[in-house]
């Protein structure tokens, strides 16, 4: 690959390498928003009730810059300009919310294949993290809306980081991962590249659900065999050998007193040192 030409990201020239199910989805490119996922919620909650239609199609939203975005429960999800990839992507799913259990995984799967086709050598942390080297270099946030049409609007955001800095690690108060090979790429063949995997992975979530990246997800889980906590607000709720996962998207623990499956809710994984 030639050194980095990087040009700016343009929703016509990510068009342009889009394939598949990928086609079929509107892309839009803004240099600054506080936060995709809250923009495309908000477009979503606007249709509910109101005569105002949905989209029609698939939307992705990419930000140059997000000044209020957001990771798991709440948290704030720092970013500097250029050092990331921040988009949201907006699909429509024919299943119920209760049936959605794994489809955080689903993403996460589709994620981590497409960074190692890209010779990154990624593993996924459950049940939302990316991590290369046992740091987090991907996160994703899912938001979901019922449809008027039926089934369900999911808007899944992905913030993936490209260069880090030692300023945004002592904001965030751990070590990141980064990937300087990819923060030389076309930014726009990048993101094309991504958004081909996440069609793929969404429409075949909405054919048949999560048992197909069941088998996937355990092959690149981060923590398989290893000892881990269950936190929940910084207090441990379970302690135990993680398994893996199961078909509802839950976390396999074995703990000393049994077997125990962990629905994701709001707590997290830590290893034990």
């Amino acid at each position: 690959m030639q050194e980095n030409k990087n040009p700016e990201l343009n929703a016509a020239a990510i068009e342009k390498l889009c394939d598949g199910a990928a086609r079929e989805v509107d892309i839009e490119v803004v240099a600054e928003t506080g936060s995709t996922n809250a923009d495309l919620m908000a477009r979503l909650s606007a249709g509910t009730g109101t005569g105002t239609s949905p989209p029609a199609r698939p939307v992705l939203r990419v930000a140059v810059h997000q000044t209020a975005g957001r990771g798991r429960a709440g948290r704030p999800w720092l970013t500097v300009p250029g050092g990331m990839l921040t988009f949201s992507l907006a699909w429509h799913l024919p299943q119920a919310p209760h049936n959605l259990l794994g489809l955080p995984l689903a993403i996460g799967v589709a994620l981590a294949e497409c960074l190692n086709a890209l010779n990154q050598n990624v593993q996924l942390k459950w049940p939302n993290d990316i991590l290369r080297d046992g740091k987090k270099l991907a996160g994703i946030l899912l938001e979901s809306a019922a449809a008027s049409e039926g089934g369900t609007w999911i808007v899944a955001g992905i913030g993936l980081n490209l260069q880090v800095s030692d300023e945004l690690e002592a904001q965030v108060g751990r070590a990141l991962a980064d990937a300087p090979w990819l923060a030389q790429m076309d930014r726009n063949l990048l993101l094309a590249q991504l958004l081909n995997a996440l069609a793929a992975a969404l429409q075949q979530f909405g054919k048949q659900g999560f048992s197909v990246f069941l088998p996937r997800w355990n092959a690149l889980h981060a923590y398989a065999g290893q000892t881990v906590h269950i936190l929940d607000h910084g207090q441990v709720l379970h302690t135990g050998k993680a398994l893996g996962v199961d078909l509802h998207g839950c976390l396999i623990l074995l703990t000393e007193q049994g077997q125990v499956n962990v629905l994701a809710g709001d707590v997290s994984l830590r290893p034990v040192a």
